[in-house]
């Protein structure tokens, strides 16, 4: 039996992410921090589209934790024929206001977990495979006062582009995701609203950002940005100097702070 392994599962884009791939009917492997919001969602999964669910708690940032969500997959024998890396930090103020014990959390739930999980999952995987991980518009260009969030995200859509190309004949389908602002929480729905109209046109709802990157990944794409406007955003500042584009997000990020994981 083949499944799903989505990480970060149980927020607001991780269900989003199971409740689509469920209605395809396929069988699922579900991780998050929470073995209570596991359990609960499993349970509903199971309920309403009657597909095969499993599950286990996982702090994804640790060794330790990864190697147990290793061996409990090992003893199962299972075998995935998709990996959706959602789980993430949105950590969001100047840098110098980081402890150290945040940086190295920001940086390896981000990076360091999707890394290792995608390898472990190739090294279990179906014939045919595909790998779809979550980055973001922010990793686009440097973002001062999100600076590492957007570094992570960057690093992202960097290892998997590259990785792509070294599984072109191996049967497996890479895409990196760069989704908008997604009402997934309460601080992340004040921040759309405080950008005003452009925040009503860019935002996408998770399932919107679920549904069709789960498309972009089946048509084997490097890149998937969901919607109009946030495509439009990448493509038409690309001429403006990096210089400007940064002095625009500092004005804009300098006034916002929040540590939500």
């Amino acid at each position: 039996m083949d499944y799903t392994l989505i990480t970060g599962a149980t927020g607001g884009l991780g269900k989003a992410y199971t409740h689509a791939c469920a209605k395809r009917g396929e069988n699922l492997f579900l991780t998050a921090r929470s073995q209570e919001k596991l359990e609960a969602l499993a349970s509903q999964i199971k309920l309403q589209y009657g597909v095969e669910v499993d599950f286990f708690p996982c702090q994804i940032q640790e060794e330790n934790s990864r190697k147990a969500l290793y061996d409990y997959i090992e003893q199962k024998g299972m075998v995935f024929f998709r990996l959706i890396n959602v789980a993430g930090v949105d950590t969001q103020k100047a840098f110098l206001e980081y402890s150290q014990e945040k940086i190295l959390l920001q940086t390896r739930v981000n990076f360091e977990a999707a890394v290792c999980l995608t390898r472990f999952v190739l090294s279990h995987r179906a014939q045919k495979a595909e790998i779809l991980t979550v980055s973001s518009v922010s990793g686009i260009y440097p973002m001062p006062y999100f600076a590492l969030y957007s570094a992570t995200k960057r690093a992202l859509v960097q290892f998997f582009s590259a990785l792509r190309v070294e599984l072109k004949n191996q049967n497996v389908k890479v895409t990196t995701v760069l989704p908008g602002g997604m009402p997934t929480r309460k601080d992340i729905c004040e921040q759309i609203k405080g950008q005003g109209l452009w925040g009503k046109i860019a935002t996408k709802t998770p399932a919107y950002v679920a549904e069709k990157s789960l498309q972009a990944v089946a048509k084997n794409k490097r890149i998937y940005i969901p919607g109009l406007a946030n495509k439009l955003m990448a493509v038409c500042t690309k001429p403006i100097p990096l210089a400007w584009k940064m002095h625009f997000i500092a004005k804009r990020w300098c006034k916002i702070s929040k540590d939500a994981f």
